[in-house]
């Protein structure tokens, strides 16, 4: 009984990090991979995703389906992509609405798990050679200078939007590497991870009442069409991206963790709290808005905090919050590991 509910309780655990690895992709400048990372799975996640090859295809041809779950690691797979999904219907709503009310708040706090993140996985490092050093460098140059790209215009035309899939899902498998913040750069983060969500959900909403309506609503038929490629980009880039990471992870662990501890550092910029929307003008000095009617988003202009403003020591209290919750997770997961 005793086994029964522990195993009963790693699966709970499981899903629970999915739905941290979903929320985390979600935010721009934040990257799913950070979770994994922290929480210890990252390594078999990784592996996992290797398994989905030609042996794996063959088995699925052959209809040995118990064989093909249990070679890919399918209670594990499964299980994290279920609290994915559950993550972008509910935990995602809730993080799109505190960034809408307490932004500066939502970014501390991901600030804070960031630092943390770094500490944690650069601790242990034993010995620190020229060439790891090496490596952080480059990962923050990289880094930094992503974070100051300028974004583009929303693009839906199918084969960018599969790209923009394969690009995207970054976050899952490169920490510090946020495929939510590539998005926004290419453009089209409302589209893909907004839009048409929230077209699926409507039409899953819809089907339950058993209202086929929206097989007329051609507004709602492409934001599914762009849904299901931006999935099949997303399905090809984990399984590509893995398989590089799988051999890179096996060749050169140490310098492929010094190029991830660098790209997490990067990113502090991007999520760094205290800025400014700068915003899109045209040649006649008016604002540029998309077809939602919302601002469009040029850049950030980031500045330090005034201590007079009592917000600032809220902000930073959320900094450390942050911090915390990340070691805290970390601390958990060790002392689970060796029961």
């Amino acid at each position: 009984m005793l086994q029964q509910t522990r195993t009963f309780s790693d699966k709970i655990l499981l899903v629970l990090k999915g739905l941290a690895m979903g929320a985390a992709n979600k935010v721009p400048g934040v990257s799913g991979g950070v979770v994994a990372f922290v929480a210890g799975f990252y390594e078999e996640f990784i592996y996992s995703l290797q398994k989905i090859n030609l042996k794996a295809f063959k088995l699925l041809l052959g209809g040995r389906f118990r064989s093909l779950y249990s070679y890919i690691n399918g209670r594990f797979l499964s299980l994290l992509i279920l609290g994915m999904i559950i993550s972008y219907f509910s935990i995602s709503k809730l993080l799109d609405y505190l960034i809408i009310h307490y932004e500066i708040y939502v970014w501390a706090a991901f600030f804070g798990m960031i630092i943390g993140s770094v500490y944690y996985i650069s601790k242990d490092f034993d010995h620190w050679s020229k060439r790891s050093v090496l490596f952080v460098i480059a990962g923050i140059i990289a880094g930094v200078a992503i974070s100051f790209l300028e974004p583009a215009k929303e693009n839906d035309n199918l084969f960018f939007v599969f790209f923009c899939g394969i690009v995207g899902v970054s976050g899952m498998t490169l920490p510090g590497l946020s495929g939510s913040f590539i998005l926004m750069l290419f453009g089209n983060y409302v589209l893909l991870l907004i839009d048409s969500v929230n077209a699926l959900f409507d039409t899953m909403t819809d089907l339950v009442f058993l209202d086929f309506s929206f097989i007329h609503n051609s507004e709602r038929i492409r934001l599914l069409q762009v849904l299901a490629m931006f999935s099949l980009g997303s399905l090809a880039g984990l399984v590509s991206l893995s398989h590089l990471l799988g051999y890179v992870l096996k060749k050169y662990k140490k310098e492929t963790y010094s190029v991830i501890i660098g790209f997490i550092t990067g990113s502090l910029g991007v999520v760094w709290p205290w800025k400014e929307k700068i915003f899109k003008i045209n040649a006649e000095g008016k604002f540029l808005v998309d077809r939602h009617g919302n601002y469009i988003i040029d850049n950030y202009d980031r500045y330090f905090p005034s201590f007079s403003d009592p917000a600032t020591y809220l902000a930073v209290l959320c900094v450390f919050i942050g911090i915390f919750i990340v070691l805290g997770l970390a601390w958990y997961e060790q002392r689970n590991s060796l029961k």
